[in-house]
């Protein structure tokens, strides 16, 4: 699972957001006491689907749901669309997703079901549309009380608030997508060896899938890393990888890089390139 850094809001409330970007029917993700199947839900207008919440913990706990736009920068990280610039393609996401309900309070281990839908307009220019889908706990309110040892000054009681946030992908018309693997490296980084690669991704669909490394003449990868997405708003996008001592050594002479699909979207080839590393 990728979690997005922690953002901290200074006060009473501490938020930790989780960016989780999975397939449609790719595992759960989970976060603080909330577990959301699928991770990534695509949607091609004729028919809506659903996403399960469940409370896997020992209190009951309310979730708020909410629509969000972010965008996906060169490293791969996400980040929230400022208001002003908010573009007409984001708007019509926003405006043609439907979901419901829009709160859920759940008992311990009790799963809910939140049923999502797309209503594409008549003129709506062929593409990819996106939108991210907020689930955040809702903290139940604490009782108002003196502590027994407080002294003269401010006391500040941080409450953990989790979230996880999944994309919603609408995909109209006709769609196309080629894809490169550019420059494998390896580098010299703060905590050990890193694989340093860039993907470059052209056309009008969004990309994602597992990168592969392997010898020659073996299927068995000396190095994977699933989940690689690369978003259309991005035409490059540079990959690090933190190596292992172990697979660190394995990462010399001849290699092939392949990027495929998740193995239950098929596995197919997107894009692979030989090539030797010293």
């Amino acid at each position: 699972m990728n979690f997005s850094p922690l953002r901290s809001l200074f006060g009473a409330v501490a938020l930790f957001s989780a960016t989780v970007v999975g397939w449609a029917v790719s595992p759960a993700q989970a976060q603080g006491d909330l577990l959301v199947a699928p991770t990534r839900v695509i949607l091609d207008g004729r028919r809506g689907t659903e996403v399960i919440l469940s409370n896997i913990g020992a209190d009951e706990a309310t979730y708020r749901i909410s629509l969000e736009l972010r965008r996906m920068e060169e490293d791969g990280s996400l980040v929230d669309v400022a208001e002003e610039t908010i573009t007409a393609k984001e708007t019509a996401a926003l405006e043609m997703i439907r979901y419901a309900p829009r709160r859920i309070t759940l008992p311990p281990g009790q799963p809910q079901a939140v049923r999502i839908s797309a209503r594409p307009g008549a003129d709506l220019p062929d593409g990819e549309y996106r939108a991210h889908m907020q689930f955040r706990a809702i903290p139940k309110p604490a009782p108002v009380t003196q502590p027994a040892d407080a002294a003269s000054g401010v006391t500040i009681n941080l409450i953990p608030i989790y979230g996880i946030t999944i994309p919603i992908i609408i995909r109209h018309g006709k769609m196309d997508v080629q894809a490169a693997i550019e420059q494998p490296t390896l580098v010299n980084g703060a905590r050990g060896q890193e694989l340093h690669l860039a993907i470059v991704r052209s056309g009008t669909s969004s990309t994602y899938g597992t990168l592969r490394v392997l010898k020659p003449g073996s299927d068995t990868p000396v190095y994977e890393a699933q989940g690689v997405a690369i978003y259309p708003e991005v035409g490059r996008r540079k990959v690090t990888l933190q190596l292992t001592p172990e697979q660190a050594a394995l990462m010399h002479g001849k290699l092939r890089f392949e990027y495929r699909e998740m193995p239950e979207a098929g596995g197919g080839l997107i894009a692979a390139v030989d090539t030797v590393l010293g």
